[in-house]
């Protein structure tokens, strides 16, 4: 008996994008699985993005909400009754090829590979350059060290948590995987109880890797399968807004793994030092539109500061 295989795909205002992302599906190969739901959850997009995607062989359904619920929220509502064996989680910015999903399911059914929870695959930009789509979980000093720009000026002293010095050629187990092609078992997702809806977009998938490594499964990167990412796509329409919400749930993470020091640390430095830094970048580089973008970013996280340090969601909903 074949395996069944879920699809999530989650929209917010993605235009062709998500068309493009679609047709890909439709025309990627079906070798060794059964392609049993893909479900396209519209999180009260306005640019009419998820009308007319039927007309494709594709076991289509589109969930539309009135308002954004948040990306790990949707995903758990698009994820609600599957019964297939796996479930892809993949961003609407993202084109399949032909064997981007036969490979990795495949990768997965490996008896070898039985203790491994997620696999991600090798993701290239446009120009089929690859991104660093792996990562290694955040520690304090490793998001203190993003957080300041350390990183960038002395990389070897200030490691960041994106494993930037490994070229993705080669499979390997790593820590976490990209978001924006994230298969898991879904046995896994269940016992975990799906993504953690505080996340109202960034580390949900951190959140669930670490979750899941906890209970001792694995996850996998597979160099032999390839997508295209946009990366940063959608979000790149509400710029103070991703701000917002990356330091938002940075936070809550911290909260969530750290132990009290560290947590308050990365707390102190998100509110304090990040914004002098990301101005003071903005204002040396001539971008007035950058300091305007980061003072309404951090001005929506000092007000939905009460939310944050009670653990909820930043979202306000």
């Amino acid at each position: 008996m074949m395996a069944g295989l879920d699809i999530i795909i989650v929209n917010w205002n993605a235009g062709e994008q998500l068309r493009r992302c679609v047709e890909s599906v439709a025309a990627a190969e079906r070798t060794g699985f059964e392609l049993m739901r893909v479900v396209v959850v519209d999180n009260g997009s306005t640019d009419r993005s998820a009308e007319g995607l039927g007309g494709r062989a594709l076991p289509l359904t589109v969930i539309r909400n009135a308002s954004n619920r948040g990306f790990a929220a949707a995903c758990n509502e698009g994820a609600e009754g599957s019964r297939a064996e796996y479930v892809l989680f993949l961003n609407p910015d993202t084109v399949l090829f032909s064997d981007s999903l036969s490979k990795p399911i495949a990768d997965m059914e490996n008896p070898e590979h039985r203790t491994v929870g997620i696999v991600g695959i090798q993701l290239i930009d446009e120009r089929g350059a690859v991104s660093h789509s792996c990562a290694r979980f955040p520690t304090a000093g490793r998001i203190l060290s993003k957080s300041l720009g350390l990183y960038r000026l002395a990389p070897r002293l200030f490691p960041s948590y994106q494993m930037a010095d490994w070229d993705h050629g080669r499979s390997r187990e790593v820590d976490y995987v990209s978001g924006a092609f994230f298969l898991v078992r879904r046995r896994v997702f269940m016992e975990l109880s799906g993504f953690d809806e505080r996340f109202f977009v960034y580390f949900e998938e951190t959140d669930f890797s670490r979750r899941m490594r906890d209970r001792g499964w694995t996850s996998r990167f597979l160099a032999e399968a390839k997508a295209v990412h946009r990366g940063g796509g959608v979000s790149e329409q509400a710029r103070a807004h991703r701000l917002f919400y990356a330091a938002a749930s940075r936070m809550l993470y911290a909260t969530k793994h750290f132990p009290a020091l560290g947590a308050l640390a990365v707390a102190g430095v998100t509110l304090t030092l990040e914004p002098v830094v990301r101005v003071g970048a903005a204002l040396f580089s001539g971008s007035w539109e950058g300091v305007r973008e980061n003072a309404r970013g951090y001005a929506m996280l000092y007000r939905s500061l009460p939310r944050v340090a009670r653990g909820r969601s930043a979202h306000g909903e």
